[in-house]
């Protein structure tokens, strides 16, 4: 169970529920704090998240052997993303990645942590490696700058939307158009004693707020965008956390054969809800066309430029141009879809190496 962050105290703070229960929703003024994060000028308190460490001179090597990623060679204070994979490629863990010489640090959802460290005890057999679950002992603050104040402490720069070495885009828009470059995230890693000493005076922004500007980045997110049968492909996850060169490793033969074909069987879909409504639809509800279901809404939110929007996975096969149904219950909430994945992601242009794939003959 997370332990309620100390910035609950704060004036107007109202709790989070779900995932990210621990910590403010919103601090009373969700827009105006959604703006100040946007700006730069606010943070956001993510100390629900998750962190374990990993130490031991076969760390790096170690972790790149049983990741998505290639992560052998990462320097001091370099940001990375990696992925585990099922056997069958399904995503059990997606890590932010950051090392500082002597520790690799993993921040992940809060629900993971514990898994995810037990899991990487059972995998270290005779290697000097090290992993601890310290999720209590550091706290995470999110912020779109840098904060120059806190230069000392160690951040974890989000890559996306950019498309790393080894990486590739599914996504329908170029990388110089991707809504996600209007969002870049840092969180920086703060002792959890030092918590409000360090965020003291400065203006604070709820989760919500983190939410909206994830959802308008196209960035998916694990335990909302994911379920038990998610593929990197379906998310555009390729694009920061996986690497198509590296050597062996659980899950590569389905991320290989699905990349190959170019057709992951479900797609990451933007969408722009109607406004004329005074609620929100609910994540998990199911996304129609006509009176037939295709997909489902993973993540709600109501942008401060945008209003309401969601991310939502659907059937590949839904064509770009069709108008969807939002259903919460007896409530429809018309949808106009912005493409994220291809439907046919076999035409995306390969950034890393130049080329297109078309169909097979």
């Amino acid at each position: 169970m997370t332990t309620p962050s100390p910035l609950l105290s704060r004036p107007g703070a109202v709790e989070a529920a779900g995932a990210d229960a621990g910590v403010a929703a919103h601090y009373g003024e969700p827009l105006r704090e959604q703006r100040a994060l946007a700006a730069g000028t606010a943070v956001v308190d993510l100390s629900h998240r998750g962190v374990v460490t990993v130490t031991g001179p076969d760390r790096l090597s170690w972790l790149n052997t049983l990741s998505s990623q290639q992560v052998a060679g990462l320097q001091p204070s370099e940001s990375s993303e990696l992925l585990l994979l099922s056997v069958q490629g399904r995503i059990d863990f997606d890590a932010r990645v950051i090392d500082d010489g002597a520790t690799t640090w993993l921040i992940v959802e809060a629900a993971e942590a514990a898994p995810l460290a037990e899991f990487l005890n059972r995998m270290k057999f005779m290697l000097r490696v090290d992993i601890a679950d310290v999720s209590a002992d550091w706290a995470v603050v999110g912020s779109t700058k840098a904060v120059p104040e806190w230069s000392g402490l160690l951040a974890w720069q989000d890559p996306w939307p950019h498309v790393g070495a080894g990486g590739y885009s599914y996504a329908t828009v170029p990388e110089a158009s991707h809504p996600g470059l209007d969002r870049p995230w840092f969180e920086y890693l703060i002792p959890a004693a030092d918590l409000e000493e360090k965020v003291a005076g400065r203006p604070l922004a709820g989760v919500l707020a983190a939410e909206a500007l994830r959802v308008a980045a196209w960035r998916p997110r694990i335990g909302a965008e994911t379920d038990d049968k998610t593929i990197p492909h379906e998310l555009d996850l390729l694009r920061t956390a996986v690497h198509l060169a590296k050597g062996c490793y659980k899950g590569q033969e389905t991320i290989a054969r699905v990349h190959n074909l170019g057709h992951p069987p479900r797609r990451l879909v933007f969408l722009q809800l109607d406004g004329s409504q005074h609620t929100l639809p609910q994540a998990g509800s199911p996304v129609l066309v006509g009176e037939r279901k295709v997909g489902t809404v993973t993540s709600v939110a109501q942008h401060y430029e945008m209003g309401p929007v969601a991310l939502a996975v659907i059937k590949r096969s839904v064509a770009p141009d069709e108008i969807l149904t939002v259903l919460d219950g007896d409530e429809p909430y018309p949808a106009a879809q912005e493409l994220i994945v291809a439907p046919d992601a076999g035409q995306v242009v390969g950034r890393q190496t130049g080329f297109m794939k078309g169909p097979r003959p």
